[in-house]
């Protein structure tokens, strides 16, 4: 494939962002910041929001929401009308791991442990032996939000091999009794796990007693790396999905900086809506949802109105109508971008015969006959014309029939709003392990393509309907 370029420093800033991410919250924080940075706006959904840019205007203008582990960001052209349409970049910023239960300070035998659930569905044995850090967000009494992660701090000890000979025939792990970490010893009447996350926040005089509630998972601690032949393989934790978050976000934020740089429009004869749709640079959108590996029903994922919610009050300030909003829709396209699966070279009889997309060939279009991937002929005529117009070779996966497919929020979003969708994203080894492997130019080529998917050659080239 065609290298995207400056991938040395791409990786390096995605392997930053990673490392700054490792909950959902400190990933919309992050995303949040580097928004901001670069002249985006937060608005806030309980408030009134202003007029973006319509014909005429200054430039285009950046804005964001962040709704709990989520982020919708996006870009209003100028020269919008009430019938532009979107393109949407829709991600999810959690991962499989282990969350935080109430009452969490337990132990036996000397040792300080923590009550956690099982979140989503990891590899459970990839979690094993490891150091991991709680990180997430407390919520005290007075509703105040605070962001908070312990670094290394939890350990789940995997049992000697001397006291159990088979375990390298089977590891059967008992998911209550044998997933919960160590952080110390004591005596656990004694400790108090909330006082001392309250304690890292930095706040003056914040105890446990203070602390409302929380929503902490566990995430690895070793840093994101490169290695291998020509340092090609990078390995890192969350990169299902961070690898898409980042990919959108680096693409929006080049989006935002052309356009600025670019002489606005002229603007069009007739009022906010003249002039064809596909004549217009279309409203760009990145839609990170939180709970993805949990099925999406949530406020911020989803199958949850926060897509719909924005899209809607974003065509309301430019003044659309019912018919003029969904006229937009009908013309906008989302691209699911969630990690897939390289052929494992240890298990390739898990894969499709024929369909085998390798690490380094570029990003893959996901299909399945059953719709748990989106595409249809019509997105895939889109992702290879977003790939042409950068040069960027893409690669096909669809799933062994007698394996599983699982799914993404491309059908959840194409359901809710009825906007056409196409699934696509980075392939990987060890998905849903505790960290996960890539290849540095498939993670650089995707940004390539989501930027050229944000701002295509020629808008109307192809359009949905």
């Amino acid at each position: 494939m065609d290298a995207a370029p400056d991938t040395d420093r791409y990786t390096d800033d995605f392997a930053a962002f990673i490392s700054a991410s490792p909950s959902s919250y400190h990933a919309a924080a992050e995303a949040g910041r580097q928004l901001a940075a670069a002249g985006f706006a937060r608005l806030v959904e309980t408030e009134e929001w202003p007029e973006p840019a319509r014909a005429g205007g200054a430039g285009p203008r950046g804005f964001y929401v962040i709704r709990d582990g989520a982020i919708v960001a996006w870009i209003v052209p100028a020269g919008s009308t009430a019938s532009t349409p979107f393109r949407i970049l829709g991600a999810h910023t959690d991962s499989p791991g282990f969350k935080l239960k109430p009452k969490p300070t337990i132990g036996a035998y000397g040792w300080l442990q923590a009550g956690v659930e099982i979140y989503g569905g990891p590899l459970l044995n990839s979690w094993l032996d490891r150091e991991l850090e709680l990180a997430g967000r407390l919520v005290t009494r007075d509703g105040a939000e605070h962001l908070v992660r312990t670094g290394p701090f939890l350990r789940i000890p995997q049992l000697a091999i001397h006291l159990d000979r088979d375990a390298n025939n089977g590891l059967t792990l008992d998911r209550q009794r044998h997933t919960t970490p160590v952080f110390g010893v004591g005596n656990a009447s004694q400790a108090d796990l909330v006082d001392h996350l309250a304690r890292l926040t930095g706040v003056d005089g914040l105890t446990g007693e203070d602390v409302a509630g929380y929503d902490l998972l566990t995430a690895d601690t070793a840093a994101p790396r490169r290695f291998g032949l020509h340092e090609k393989l990078f390995a890192a934790g969350r990169m299902d999905n961070l690898s898409s978050v980042f990919a959108g976000l680096r693409a929006l934020l080049a989006t935002f900086a052309s356009a600025a740089s670019t002489p606005s429009p002229a603007p069009a004869s007739g009022g906010v809506d003249a002039g064809p749709a596909d004549a217009q640079p279309p409203i760009s959108v990145l839609a990170a949802f939180d709970h993805e590996e949990l099925g999406s029903e949530s406020r911020s994922g989803a199958s949850g109105p926060l897509l719909d919610d924005i899209l809607t009050r974003i065509a309301g300030s430019l003044g659309a109508t019912t018919e003029q909003r969904l006229r937009a829709y009908a013309g906008s396209w989302c691209l699911s971008a969630d990690a897939g699966h390289a052929v494992h070279p240890n298990y390739p009889e898990k894969h499709d015969p024929v369909n085998r997309p390798i690490a380094g060939g570029g990003p893959l279009l996901k299909i399945n006959a059953n719709q748990r991937y989106a595409t249809d002929a019509q997105g895939a005529a889109l992702w290879a014309a977003s790939c042409a117009q950068t040069g960027v070779t893409y690669q096909e996966f669809v799933s062994n029939n007698a394996v599983p497919c699982g799914s993404t929020i491309g059908p959840l979003t194409a359901t809710r709003l009825g906007i056409r969708t196409v699934d696509v994203g980075v392939p990987l080894l060890s998905m849903h392990s505790a960290r996960e492997l890539a290849h540095v130019d498939d993670l650089a080529a995707l940004a390539t393509v989501a930027t050229a998917f944000f701002a295509p050659a020629a808008p109307g080239a192809l359009t949905a309907g």
